[in-house]
C-alpha cells in the first residue's frame, strides 16, 4: 500500500512538473510520460502503445524526470507557483474571516514577492 501511494505521488509530481516543463522534453519523452502519468499505463502497456521496448520506455520516463528536475532546480517555476497558490489561499481565508487589514498586508506581500521574482529572472 505504501509503495502504491509513493508511486501515485511520483506520478502526480511528474505530471505537475510536466505542466511547466513538458514542452522542453522530446516528443517521445512527452508521450511516454503522458501515458505513464495521465493514462496510468504500465511500462509494458506503454511499450506496446509506442512500439518500443519496456526498457526504452523506462529510459524515456527517467530522462524526462531528470530533465524536469534539472529545470525546476534552475528555474523553480513549480515551486513559485505553489508559493503563490498558498499565499492566495491564505488571502482567501482572511477575506472570508473579514480580516481585511491582514488581507491587505498579504496582497502587498504577494505583490512584492512577485515583483522580486520578476526582477530575479
Amino acid at each position: 500500500m505504501v509503495v502504491a501511494l509513493e508511486e501515485l505521488g511520483k506520478k502526480v509530481h511528474l505530471s505537475f512538473l510536466s505542466a511547466f516543463y513538458g514542452n522542453l522534453l522530446t516528443e517521445k519523452q512527452r508521450r511516454a510520460l503522458s501515458l505513464y502519468c495521465e493514462e496510468d499505463l504500465s511500462l509494458a502497456e506503454i511499450a506496446g502503445e509506442m512500439g518500443i521496448s519496456r526498457q526504452a520506455v523506462h529510459e524515456a520516463i527517467s530522462r524526462a524526470s531528470s530533465r524536469m528536475a534539472e529545470m525546476e532546480s534552475s528555474l523553480g517555476l513549480a515551486a513559485r507557483y505553489r508559493q503563490m497558490e498558498n499565499g492566495l489561499e491564505q488571502l482567501r481565508l482572511m477575506i472570508q474571516h473579514h480580516d481585511y487589514d491582514q488581507a491587505e498586508k498579504m496582497i502587498d506581500s504577494l505583490l512584492a514577492w512577485d515583483q522580486e521574482d520578476q526582477n530575479g529572472l
